[in-house]
């Protein structure tokens, strides 16, 4: 069984990337090719913003990001300290300093109530995660960011698909950042990422950082990157973006069948049963880039799994606050208390448009067993 079944969506739509693929070996253009600008077109359409700029890497686009709003040194940027390194990773990348604000325990999501005391005279930017598949509430963001007169970047590495009252992740800020990592809702067979934005003067700053600073070949207006997005991995995703929608429903219709039968399961033969399934906040819809349960004594019951054969993952063993790297920021253990308990108790199931019934009973069963003899 595997936890992510990249095998079987190529099997699926093995022809049609074959396909795409051979077009940009025959035309040779493999940097900044006519692919690029093809999908940037269809993800512009489909999150409904006027510009996305396709670049190398998740990470990499949050980096572009924050360089585009002129963020650097002295700067400070409000995040969360649960999620992976990328989010904070890029605001040391252009010299700020991450703020952390505390989770919502049940969408794991920032805390929209704490943001605010965390704003200082030198934040620059507010920087929240749509972690496991799903967005905060963005519209109390915004009016807070509008109060401060700050940009909003949403880390939407993990949410690409999902929507809030209607609007896709991506489309809901002054900028948006996704990736298309391959485990991600909507991977290509590398790294890649994507900034969406409806800013005319963002869009354009953000074009001439990734390609070294330059306007136009042999004139660089400022210190920029390498950080164009390959030809290849754009036709790769060229060929699943018409299967997204299905994927997405697939996701949907997991993830609540995953929860309908865990809760009812485990409930069956104690009704206090500690385990704690995804919360689909009001008005959101999910992708389940992770189907994240959570439970008291969760490396036991990775450990139960894996000799029954069922892969699994922790999102995340710990917080960015303890990790060495960010030591600095002067955090001690308890400052977030919320997030320090999720990473305790947190684990993932295999998740994945392709997987089965029959497996998903499977994975159902075995968490059930190891939750009754706990």
């Amino acid at each position: 069984m595997d936890f992510i079944d990249l095998k079987e969506q190529y099997r699926r739509y093995r022809d049609e990337i074959n396909r795409r693929m051979q077009t940009v070996l025959d035309h040779g253009r493999y940097v900044m090719g006519p692919e690029i600008e093809e999908l940037e077109s269809q993800l512009a359409d489909y999150v409904g913003v006027k510009h996305v700029v396709t670049v190398s890497s998740g990470t990499d686009s949050l980096e572009i990001g924050l360089r585009a709003f002129g963020i650097g040194p002295g700067d400070e940027v409000v995040t969360v300290p649960f999620t992976w390194i990328s989010t904070a990773e890029a605001i040391r990348l252009v010299g700020a300093t991450p703020v952390f604000v505390d989770i919502d325990p049940f969408d794991y999501n920032i805390d929209v109530n704490r943001i605010e005391a965390a704003i200082t005279p030198r934040t620059r930017a507010l920087l929240p995660v749509s972690l496991f598949g799903q967005m905060p509430d963005y519209d109390q963001i915004n009016a807070l960011a509008a109060k401060y007169q700050l940009p909003v970047i949403e880390d939407g590495a993990q949410s690409f698909g999902a929507t809030r009252h209607g609007r896709r992740s991506c489309g809901v800020t002054t900028l948006g950042s996704t990736s298309f990592f391959p485990a991600k809702p909507l991977g290509c067979y590398g790294d890649g990422g994507a900034l969406f934005t409806n800013d005319d003067t963002l869009a354009d700053e953000i074009r001439v950082i990734r390609n070294h600073g330059g306007q136009a070949r042999h004139h660089h207006t400022l210190v920029g990157k390498n950080g164009r997005f390959d030809t290849l991995q754009a036709a790769v995703l060229l060929a699943k973006l018409p299967h997204f929608d299905w994927e997405v429903q697939r996701r949907n219709e997991i993830g609540a069948r995953y929860s309908e039968r865990l809760i009812e399961q485990t409930q069956a033969f104690s009704p206090g049963a500690k385990i704690g399934t995804p919360v689909v906040s009001e008005g959101n819809t999910h992708v389940y880039a992770q189907y994240t349960i959570r439970f008291a004594d969760r490396d036991a019951l990775g450990e139960t799994l894996k000799q029954s054969g069922i892969p699994t993952a922790v999102y995340y063993p710990k917080c960015l606050h303890e990790q060495p790297v960010f030591a600095d920021c002067g955090h001690q253990p308890g400052d977030f208390p919320v997030a320090e308990q999720a990473t305790r108790e947190v684990i993932s199931l295999p998740m994945h448009p392709f997987l089965t019934e029959t497996d998903q009973d499977k994975i159902v069963a075995a968490v059930v067993k190891a939750v009754e003899s706990a």
